[in-house]
């Protein structure tokens, strides 16, 4: 089925094709009678703007490039649906990729983005990431850049975090003011900043409460459902007494649990758990998952809120960036109570 054209609307009209075009965009030399004429044919005739065409003659396009690791995790869903809502409500579309948690892929997100004339780019690094080249280009090009959770720290650009330091200090120390002395965490094995400082607060709150720091309780490897399952086998298997786990997000928390309930390990009697994201399914399953709440929702609309002040300025790296850093709440559930 043929497409309708601005020229089709001039003719049914009998009007010229300018003046089509400055009404459907509201110019002030266009009558009021006239604009109500043509949108009115254009709706009848089932119009739709050739947005690649109008950002082409305004340098405009509307549309924002969103990065995200994966989306099948709640938490990145969720900021995508905090940013979306901003972005929407201010008359911009959001185009969105994601890395997979691979560089290559990441690279290739980037370059789908500047090709397909988006704004700006708003972004949460993958795990593989480890230089900033491919955020670097945007910057040097000129074009908006605002960073969400995973950060690359070198890049003076806006960003918004949570405190992961305060979230890996707190669920420790709940557990610790449970009586746990032996407390497990899982961690990352690649050297990702927020997965640090989870750590470094989970070290802190031990130093804090005059706890030792015990090697044989901090593991590290890839998060995953399976791993958590992997680690607690481990733990069993060479006989390493432990009585809490603290793990660097839900899913690895979710296989903690269900590998202590194979065992016939009480949660919380025998061991409390403790996981970080607030996935959906931690309130659902049995027993609940006490967890870190990362304000995912707030995030996306606060990047939203400060990409739109970066699109703002002339030169968008001329001013010190803002930085917006959430503080964590701990939801205490069934497996640390």
């Amino acid at each position: 089925m043929k497409k309708t054209t601005i020229l089709d609307i001039a003719r049914e009209l009998d009007i010229s094709f300018s003046t089509v075009s400055r009404a459907l965009n509201d110019h002030k030399a266009i009558s009021e009678p006239t604009k109500k004429a043509v949108k009115e044919m254009a709706e009848r005739m089932g119009y739709q703007p050739n947005k690649i065409a109008s950002s082409l003659r305004s340098g405009k396009s509307k549309t924002i490039g969103v990065l995200v690791p994966r989306l099948d995790v709640t938490f990145f869903s969720s900021v995508v649906h905090g940013i979306e809502a901003v972005m929407n409500e201010n008359g911009y579309s959001i185009l969105l990729y994601q890395s997979q948690e691979h560089f290559d892929r990441e690279k290739k997100g980037i370059e789908t983005f500047l090709n397909s004339q988006v704004e700006g780019i708003i972004a949460s690094i993958s795990l593989e990431t480890d230089k900033s080249d491919a955020f670097a280009a945007v910057i040097k090009r000129n074009m908006p850049l605002a960073f969400f959770d995973r950060i690359l720290p070198d890049l003076e650009v806006p960003s918004v975090t949570i405190d992961d330091y305060r979230g890996g200090f707190i669920a420790t120390e709940h557990l610790i003011k449970k009586g746990r002395k032996k407390i497990v965490h899982i961690n990352q094995y690649r050297n990702v900043n927020i997965f640090n400082e989870r750590l470094r607060g989970y070290l802190d709150a031990l130093k804090h409460y005059g706890l030792p720091i015990d090697e044989d309780l901090i593991i590290k490897g890839d998060f995953s459902l399976d791993f958590g399952r992997q680690c607690i086998c481990d733990l069993v298997s060479k006989k390493i007494d432990f009585d809490a786990v603290f793990t660097l997000e839900d899913f690895t928390a979710m296989g903690v649990v269900q590998q202590l309930k194979e065992y016939s390990i009480k949660i919380p009697d025998d061991v409390s758990v403790v996981g970080f994201a607030n996935e959906d399914f931690t309130s659902l399953v049995t027993p609940s998952i006490s967890t870190v709440d990362q304000n995912s929702m707030g995030m996306g609309r606060e990047v939203a809120h400060l990409f739109l002040k970066l699109l703002k300025k002339g030169d968008y790296y001329k001013h010190t960036p803002e930085k917006f850093v959430f503080e964590p709440t701990l939801l205490v559930r069934e497996s640390s109570i």
